[in-house]
């Protein structure tokens, strides 16, 4: 059709060739547009495959059949495989059971025989951060989502106080100028002067159309990347001169084969002002340094660092459902199969992002940021704790399981902690409060590595969406092995571990047959405290029986010194 519509005359050969052009500039200016078909394609393409044969060969032999009878057997066997195709694959989600086995066959998973000690316990959720964010800007800004990354060697909150999505102009005309930064260690979150960095980023995530970061990162890809790339969650964090910097998790799809999600780098949008350049590179080839995952170690504030998607580290962690072996998650076995316990309530799903300390593990692996799991049997009455998954934040091509029912350890999971919790408390309204974000704690004390989950309790208003966050949230640790409620102080994380002594000391010395902790710091304490007593007690002279009588001489002596005088 175009051949003989060419042929009719040069006035036809010159719309043709304006046509031909006019498309080709529009796929090079909008390929982040329908990049999402050509991921879909990239996604599926084994299936697609397998459609399209299936219907060549069927409908050619339609085709080519005379008889009825044959034709209507070809029809009901393509009814068939397509409709068995979206039961088995569709329905049943056998497809994502083999892409998820396809990321188990392709993980670097190391079983550690430790537990790791937690650090730099952060006080809020993220959700609370988010909410109480949200309180400290105008009504034209949103605030990103909060992420905890390392800023300065101190973990922080960090998230982009952007223009709202309400109000359509200042998406396509402002930046973003301010970031919070705010210390996660602090049970005192505070959302101004100092922990609001003034700085600008022409790319956001709440801008309009080349300057939507979305949209500048797809545009940076080249043709393969297209295919295989996209963008995942968005950290704001201080590169290594100290300059603040927007970096974009990349989610790598691999395989043909049903293909699965790997971490595939990063994308590194530098702060700045938007100017005339900066509009024909962002229009043109888009915005962004990218960073491969081998790469990543020349790049010192990236190592140890949160940058990796979530939607990666937990197909990762569901994979272990299949350590007892390709068939055992299906129905009729289930014998080590495990889940990531997703808690209603709670608006904010595993992972937690935690700061752990390795030092103590056999295994080569970092003291920072990981995203932690606690994986459970994967019926829904069950909820023992399986397994502890420690997947580095960084992307580092590792996983570190813990195998606590191995160790016939009998730990309560995640989905147990919120009864525990209600139950102590029953003066509470738990309609209205909400025990939410049980992340691990795991100390030493008593003699032994003990782990615990702390959980806070956040409020929620009737028909409210968001938490409503408090800078001094009632916080509690539950110990996974006895069950037991320790309420703790939140202005006082130092005193956490012998609150927890003093709460569970004697029920550790009937079960376990420990001895005395905590008891020198108690006798320094028991000492300090007899001598204020006695410093506070009122003073008695002494007496002495001869005291009169010197007086009198004394006088004596005066009166004779002044008379001769």
């Amino acid at each position: 059709m175009i051949k003989n519509y060419w042929n009719r005359g040069s006035r036809q050969k010159t719309i043709t060739i304006v046509v031909t052009l006019v498309l080709m500039l529009l796929l090079f200016f909008l390929r982040d547009d329908y990049q999402p078909f050509l991921l879909w394609i990239r996604k599926y393409i084994f299936l697609i495959l397998v459609i399209g044969l299936v219907m060549f060969f069927g409908l050619r032999s339609f085709r080519n059949s005379a008889s009825v009878g044959r034709r209507i057997m070809i029809l009901v066997f393509l009814l068939l495989f397509f409709g068995m195709l979206y039961v088995i694959g569709g329905h049943f989600k056998m497809y994502d059971y083999v892409k998820t086995y396809n990321v188990f066959n392709n993980l670097n998973k190391v079983q550690i025989n430790e537990l790791p000690l937690t650090q730099n316990e952060r006080i809020q959720p993220l959700r609370n951060i988010f909410s109480m964010a949200n309180e400290s800007v105008g009504e034209t800004k949103d605030v990103s989502l909060p992420h905890l990354v390392r800023v300065d060697g101190e973990n922080k909150w960090t998230m982009a106080i952007q223009p709202s999505e309400k109000y359509t102009m200042q998406q396509i005309s402002e930046n973003t100028e301010e970031v919070f930064a705010v210390s996660s260690t602090s049970p005192f979150p505070r959302f101004s002067n100092e922990n609001r960095i003034p700085v600008t980023f022409s790319i956001g995530e709440s801008l309009k159309f080349s300057r939507n970061t979305y949209n500048a990162v797809v545009q940076r890809f080249n043709i393969w990347q297209l295919f295989t790339m996209e963008p995942g969650d968005t950290f704001y964090m201080k590169n290594d001169s100290g300059k603040w910097v927007e970096v974009v998790s990349l989610i790598k799809w691999k395989g043909f084969f049903f293909p699965y999600p790997t971490f595939g780098g990063v994308m590194i949008i530098d702060s700045g002002e938007h100017d005339f350049n900066d509009y024909i590179e962002r229009v043109l080839i888009g915005k962004g340094t990218y960073v491969s995952p081998e790469n990543m170690k020349n790049y010192p504030f990236l190592t140890r660092q949160n940058t990796l998607s979530e939607k990666v580290s937990r197909l990762q962690a569901e994979s272990l459902k299949f350590l007892g072996g390709f068939t055992d998650p299906l129905p009729w076995k289930m014998e080590t199969a495990v889940k990531i316990p997703d808690l209603p309530e709670d608006q904010n799903q595993q992972p937690f992002v935690t700061d752990f300390d390795f030092s103590s593990v056999d295994a080569k692996a970092y003291n920072g940021l990981y995203h932690w799991f606690g994986l459970e049997p994967i019926g829904e009455e069950r909820t023992s704790l399986t397994y502890s998954v420690f997947v580095p934040a960084d992307g580092t091509d590792k996983l570190f399981y813990y195998d606590h029912a191995a160790k016939k350890q009998g730990y309560a999971g995640v989905s147990a902690m919120p009864l525990k919790i209600i139950e102590s408390r029953k003066e509470y309204d738990w309609s209205v409060n909400k025990p939410v974000e049980f992340r691990p704690y795991i100390k030493d004390i008593a003699g032994r590595r003990r782990m615990f989950f702390l959980g806070t309790v956040s409020a929620v208003k009737d028909g409210s969406a968001k938490f409503d966050g408090s800078a001094t949230p009632d916080l509690a640790l539950v110990d996974s092995e006895y069950r037991d409620v320790i309420w703790i102080d939140v202005k006082r994380p130092s005193t956490w571990d012998e609150t927890v002594y003093d709460q569970l000391n004697e029920a550790w010395r009937a079960s376990e047959g420990i001895g005395y902790f905590y008891e020198e710091e108690n006798r320094t304490s028991d000492l300090d405290l007899m001598q204020r007593e006695m410093d506070s007690i009122r003073s008695i002279p002494k007496i002495n029986a001869n005291a009169q009588e010197i007086e009198k001489l004394q006088r004596k002596i005066d009166s004779l010194n002044s008379a001769g005088n």
